[in-house]
Protein backbone atom coordinates (compact mmCIF):
# COMPACT_ATOMS: atom_id res chain seq x y z
CA UNK A 1 0.00 0.00 0.00
CA UNK A 2 1.27 3.43 -1.04
CA UNK A 3 0.14 6.44 1.17
CA UNK A 4 0.58 9.98 1.15
CA UNK A 5 -0.21 12.41 3.99
CA UNK A 6 -0.86 16.05 2.23
CA UNK A 7 0.43 18.43 5.06
CA UNK A 8 -2.17 21.75 4.34
CA UNK A 9 -1.04 24.95 5.37
CA UNK A 10 -4.29 26.47 7.23
CA UNK A 11 -3.62 30.49 7.68
CA UNK A 12 -6.31 33.10 8.67
CA UNK A 13 -5.60 34.56 5.52
CA UNK A 14 -7.18 31.91 2.99
CA UNK A 15 -10.92 31.43 3.04
CA UNK A 16 -12.08 27.97 2.94
CA UNK A 17 -12.71 28.03 -1.12
CA UNK A 18 -9.00 28.99 -1.84
CA UNK A 19 -8.41 25.29 0.62
CA UNK A 20 -11.05 23.47 -1.55
CA UNK A 21 -9.22 24.50 -4.42
CA UNK A 22 -5.63 23.58 -3.54
CA UNK A 23 -6.47 20.75 -1.55
CA UNK A 24 -8.33 19.34 -4.73
CA UNK A 25 -5.29 19.82 -7.08
CA UNK A 26 -3.04 18.45 -4.51
CA UNK A 27 -5.29 15.23 -4.16
CA UNK A 28 -5.72 15.19 -7.86
CA UNK A 29 -2.09 15.46 -8.22
CA UNK A 30 -2.01 11.29 -6.23
CA UNK A 31 -2.31 9.12 -9.11
CA UNK A 32 -1.01 5.49 -8.10
CA UNK A 33 -1.36 6.01 -4.52
CA UNK A 34 -3.94 3.44 -2.52
CA UNK A 35 -4.79 6.38 0.45
CA UNK A 36 -4.17 10.07 0.33
CA UNK A 37 -5.02 11.73 3.84
CA UNK A 38 -5.68 15.41 4.53
CA UNK A 39 -5.61 17.19 8.17
CA UNK A 40 -8.15 17.84 10.80
CA UNK A 41 -10.82 20.62 9.86
CA UNK A 42 -8.44 22.12 6.58
CA UNK A 43 -11.67 24.02 5.29
CA UNK A 44 -13.37 25.88 8.76
CA UNK A 45 -9.85 26.15 10.81
CA UNK A 46 -9.99 24.24 13.68
CA UNK A 47 -9.11 27.12 15.78
CA UNK A 48 -11.27 30.06 14.10
CA UNK A 49 -14.21 29.37 16.37
CA UNK A 50 -16.02 32.11 15.34
CA UNK A 51 -15.79 31.02 11.63
CA UNK A 52 -17.39 27.86 12.29
CA UNK A 53 -20.78 28.75 11.72
CA UNK A 54 -20.44 30.41 8.91
CA UNK A 55 -18.07 27.64 6.89
CA UNK A 56 -19.99 24.35 8.45
CA UNK A 57 -21.86 22.28 5.72
CA UNK A 58 -23.11 19.10 5.30
CA UNK A 59 -21.41 15.27 4.14
CA UNK A 60 -23.06 16.24 0.97
CA UNK A 61 -21.86 19.99 0.71
CA UNK A 62 -19.17 21.43 -1.39
CA UNK A 63 -16.30 19.91 0.28
CA UNK A 64 -17.63 16.43 0.08
CA UNK A 65 -18.13 17.26 -3.59
CA UNK A 66 -14.56 18.46 -4.49
CA UNK A 67 -12.92 15.68 -2.35
CA UNK A 68 -15.43 13.01 -3.87
CA UNK A 69 -14.56 14.29 -7.57
CA UNK A 70 -10.65 14.61 -6.82
CA UNK A 71 -10.52 10.89 -5.35
CA UNK A 72 -12.51 9.90 -8.49
CA UNK A 73 -10.05 11.84 -10.48
CA UNK A 74 -6.54 10.39 -8.83
CA UNK A 75 -8.18 6.86 -8.16
CA UNK A 76 -7.30 6.52 -4.84
CA UNK A 77 -8.92 6.00 -1.44
CA UNK A 78 -9.07 9.41 0.01
CA UNK A 79 -9.24 10.13 3.96
CA UNK A 80 -10.81 14.22 3.47
CA UNK A 81 -9.54 14.99 7.09
CA UNK A 82 -12.81 16.58 8.76
CA UNK A 83 -14.88 18.92 8.58
CA UNK A 84 -18.01 21.27 10.40
CA UNK A 85 -20.44 19.22 9.62
CA UNK A 86 -24.14 20.98 10.53
CA UNK A 87 -26.63 18.20 11.58
CA UNK A 88 -30.06 18.36 10.24
CA UNK A 89 -31.11 19.83 13.77
CA UNK A 90 -28.08 22.47 13.17
CA UNK A 91 -25.71 20.71 15.82
CA UNK A 92 -22.09 20.98 14.78
CA UNK A 93 -19.92 18.05 14.33
CA UNK A 94 -16.10 17.64 13.71
CA UNK A 95 -16.81 15.01 11.18
CA UNK A 96 -14.07 12.84 9.16
CA UNK A 97 -14.92 11.78 5.54
CA UNK A 98 -13.35 8.85 3.68
CA UNK A 99 -14.10 7.97 0.09
CA UNK A 100 -13.51 5.20 -2.29
CA UNK A 101 -11.67 4.79 -5.56
CA UNK A 102 -15.28 6.03 -7.34
CA UNK A 103 -15.85 9.03 -5.25
CA UNK A 104 -18.21 7.27 -3.22
CA UNK A 105 -18.64 8.46 0.77
CA UNK A 106 -17.71 5.47 2.52
CA UNK A 107 -17.11 6.33 5.80
CA UNK A 108 -18.04 8.77 8.31
CA UNK A 109 -17.24 9.40 12.03
CA UNK A 110 -17.96 12.23 14.38
CA UNK A 111 -14.98 13.26 16.88
CA UNK A 112 -15.95 11.40 19.93
CA UNK A 113 -13.73 13.36 22.25
CA UNK A 114 -14.38 17.27 21.86
CA UNK A 115 -11.28 19.92 22.90
CA UNK A 116 -11.30 23.02 24.58
CA UNK A 117 -12.77 22.11 28.48
CA UNK A 118 -14.84 24.66 28.56
CA UNK A 119 -14.60 26.71 24.86
CA UNK A 120 -14.63 25.70 21.50
CA UNK A 121 -14.86 22.55 20.29
CA UNK A 122 -16.41 21.22 23.69
CA UNK A 123 -18.52 23.76 23.79
CA UNK A 124 -19.64 24.42 19.96
CA UNK A 125 -19.62 20.91 18.96
CA UNK A 126 -21.90 17.89 19.67
CA UNK A 127 -20.17 15.18 20.86
CA UNK A 128 -20.10 11.61 18.52
CA UNK A 129 -21.32 8.22 19.05
CA UNK A 130 -19.88 5.47 17.27
CA UNK A 131 -16.59 3.72 17.02
CA UNK A 132 -16.22 3.45 12.92
CA UNK A 133 -14.18 0.68 10.70
CA UNK A 134 -13.95 0.51 6.85
CA UNK A 135 -13.75 -2.40 5.45
CA UNK A 136 -11.61 -1.35 2.25
CA UNK A 137 -9.18 -3.50 -0.42
CA UNK A 138 -6.02 -2.42 2.22
CA UNK A 139 -7.31 -3.56 5.03
CA UNK A 140 -9.82 -2.54 7.89
CA UNK A 141 -9.38 1.27 8.27
CA UNK A 142 -10.14 2.65 11.89
CA UNK A 143 -11.16 6.11 12.07
CA UNK A 144 -10.34 9.02 14.83
CA UNK A 145 -9.85 12.71 14.94
CA UNK A 146 -6.55 14.50 16.89
CA UNK A 147 -7.61 14.85 20.54
CA UNK A 148 -9.09 11.26 19.91
CA UNK A 149 -5.37 10.11 20.92
CA UNK A 150 -4.70 11.33 24.05
CA UNK A 151 -8.06 8.12 24.76
CA UNK A 152 -6.77 4.83 24.48
CA UNK A 153 -9.39 2.87 25.07
CA UNK A 154 -11.06 4.18 21.55
CA UNK A 155 -8.01 3.01 20.02
CA UNK A 156 -8.63 -0.49 21.53
CA UNK A 157 -11.49 -0.23 20.72
CA UNK A 158 -10.80 0.05 17.20
CA UNK A 159 -8.77 -2.94 17.17
CA UNK A 160 -11.58 -4.91 18.57
CA UNK A 161 -13.63 -4.27 15.77
CA UNK A 162 -10.50 -5.34 13.26
CA UNK A 163 -9.07 -1.97 12.41
CA UNK A 164 -5.73 -2.83 10.80
CA UNK A 165 -4.51 0.86 9.59
CA UNK A 166 -5.88 3.61 11.86
CA UNK A 167 -6.22 7.36 9.84
CA UNK A 168 -5.85 10.24 12.46
CA UNK A 169 -6.50 13.71 10.75
CA UNK A 170 -5.39 16.37 13.14
CA UNK A 171 -4.68 20.35 13.43
CA UNK A 172 -2.42 19.60 17.26
CA UNK A 173 -0.89 22.47 18.57
CA UNK A 174 3.20 23.38 17.89
CA UNK A 175 3.02 24.06 22.03
CA UNK A 176 2.63 20.06 22.61
CA UNK A 177 4.12 18.68 19.48
CA UNK A 178 6.57 16.20 22.07
CA UNK A 179 3.36 14.61 22.58
CA UNK A 180 1.87 14.31 19.30
CA UNK A 181 4.68 12.92 18.47
CA UNK A 182 5.12 10.59 21.23
CA UNK A 183 1.48 9.27 20.93
CA UNK A 184 1.60 8.68 17.30
CA UNK A 185 4.24 6.05 17.71
CA UNK A 186 2.41 4.88 21.28
CA UNK A 187 -1.06 4.26 19.47
CA UNK A 188 0.41 2.40 16.97
CA UNK A 189 3.12 0.17 18.78
CA UNK A 190 0.30 -0.62 21.80
CA UNK A 191 -2.43 -1.70 19.12
CA UNK A 192 0.23 -2.90 16.56
CA UNK A 193 -1.78 -1.32 13.74
CA UNK A 194 0.14 1.07 10.78
CA UNK A 195 -0.79 4.83 11.94
CA UNK A 196 -1.28 7.54 9.62
CA UNK A 197 -1.91 10.69 11.69
CA UNK A 198 -1.19 13.89 9.03
CA UNK A 199 -1.42 17.35 11.05
CA UNK A 200 -2.09 20.71 9.59
CA UNK A 201 0.36 23.42 9.51
CA UNK A 202 0.14 26.97 9.76
CA UNK A 203 -1.05 29.46 12.27
CA UNK A 204 -5.01 30.54 12.60
CA UNK A 205 -7.22 31.65 15.36
CA UNK A 206 -4.44 32.68 17.30
CA UNK A 207 -3.26 29.17 17.09
CA UNK A 208 0.27 27.61 15.57
CA UNK A 209 -0.46 24.38 13.89
CA UNK A 210 2.43 21.69 14.59
CA UNK A 211 2.88 19.83 11.07
CA UNK A 212 4.85 16.41 11.61
CA UNK A 213 2.19 14.39 9.93
CA UNK A 214 4.31 11.07 10.49
CA UNK A 215 3.20 7.28 9.22
CA UNK A 216 4.26 4.65 11.58
CA UNK A 217 4.33 0.87 11.35
CA UNK A 218 2.71 -2.05 14.14
CA UNK A 219 6.82 -1.91 15.83
CA UNK A 220 6.36 1.86 17.03
CA UNK A 221 8.61 2.88 14.53
CA UNK A 222 8.21 6.12 12.22
CA UNK A 223 8.01 5.26 8.49
CA UNK A 224 7.75 8.81 7.27
CA UNK A 225 7.50 12.28 9.06
CA UNK A 226 6.84 16.05 7.76
CA UNK A 227 8.63 18.76 8.70
CA UNK A 228 6.36 22.12 9.75
CA UNK A 229 5.88 23.43 5.75
CA UNK A 230 3.53 22.57 3.61
CA UNK A 231 4.31 19.47 2.41
CA UNK A 232 3.49 16.01 1.30
CA UNK A 233 5.16 12.79 2.74
CA UNK A 234 4.85 9.64 0.92
CA UNK A 235 5.40 5.77 2.26
CA UNK A 236 5.00 1.94 1.22
CA UNK A 237 3.74 -0.09 3.87
CA UNK A 238 2.91 -3.62 3.23
CA UNK A 239 -0.08 -4.49 5.38
CA UNK A 240 0.87 -8.09 6.09
CA UNK A 241 3.29 -6.72 8.63
CA UNK A 242 0.22 -6.47 10.99
CA UNK A 243 -0.68 -10.19 11.02
CA UNK A 244 2.94 -10.98 11.37
CA UNK A 245 3.59 -8.72 14.12
CA UNK A 246 0.68 -9.38 15.75
CA UNK A 247 1.40 -13.57 15.36
CA UNK A 248 5.41 -13.05 16.40
CA UNK A 249 4.60 -10.94 19.30
CA UNK A 250 0.84 -11.52 20.54
CA UNK A 251 0.14 -9.08 23.52
CA UNK A 252 -3.54 -8.19 22.30
CA UNK A 253 -4.28 -12.16 23.07
CA UNK A 254 -2.70 -12.16 26.28
CA UNK A 255 -5.04 -8.99 27.34
CA UNK A 256 -6.77 -9.59 30.98
CA UNK A 257 -8.47 -6.49 31.24
CA UNK A 258 -11.28 -5.55 28.91
CA UNK A 259 -11.76 -2.20 28.78
CA UNK A 260 -14.63 -0.80 27.08
CA UNK A 261 -14.93 2.68 24.71
CA UNK A 262 -16.28 4.73 28.28
CA UNK A 263 -13.67 2.81 30.47
CA UNK A 264 -15.95 -0.09 31.49
CA UNK A 265 -13.41 -2.42 32.71
CA UNK A 266 -14.35 -6.53 32.91
CA UNK A 267 -14.43 -7.47 36.41
CA UNK A 268 -12.44 -10.97 36.47
CA UNK A 269 -14.26 -12.20 33.84
CA UNK A 270 -11.20 -13.54 31.76
CA UNK A 271 -9.51 -12.06 28.86
CA UNK A 272 -10.96 -10.59 25.77
CA UNK A 273 -10.35 -12.78 22.22
CA UNK A 274 -7.16 -11.00 20.32
CA UNK A 275 -8.89 -9.08 17.58
CA UNK A 276 -8.59 -10.60 13.71
CA UNK A 277 -5.83 -10.18 12.10
CA UNK A 278 -6.93 -10.51 8.25
CA UNK A 279 -10.04 -7.54 6.83
CA UNK A 280 -13.36 -7.78 8.20
CA UNK A 281 -16.81 -5.90 7.68
CA UNK A 282 -18.22 -2.84 7.91
CA UNK A 283 -18.86 -1.92 11.70
CA UNK A 284 -20.18 0.97 13.62
CA UNK A 285 -20.45 0.03 17.27
CA UNK A 286 -22.41 2.53 19.55
CA UNK A 287 -21.27 3.57 22.29
CA UNK A 288 -21.78 6.62 25.41
CA UNK A 289 -19.95 9.90 25.75
CA UNK A 290 -21.53 10.56 28.76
Amino acid sequence: MRASLIQLSVDASDSAEERRRRAASLVRGRTGDDLVVLPELWTAGAWSYDGWGRDAEGVDGPTAEAMSAAARAAGVWLHAGSIVERDADGTLYNTALLFDRAGDLRGRYRKIHRYGFDTGEATMMGGGGDIVTVPTELGVIGLAICYDLRFPELFRGLIDEGAELIVVPAAWPAARLGHWQLLTRTRALEEQVFLLACCATGTHGGMRQGGHSVAVDPWGTVLGEAGTAAETVTVDADMREVARIRSELPVLRDRVLAVGAVGDVDGGRGPRPAPPSASGSSTDRSCSTA
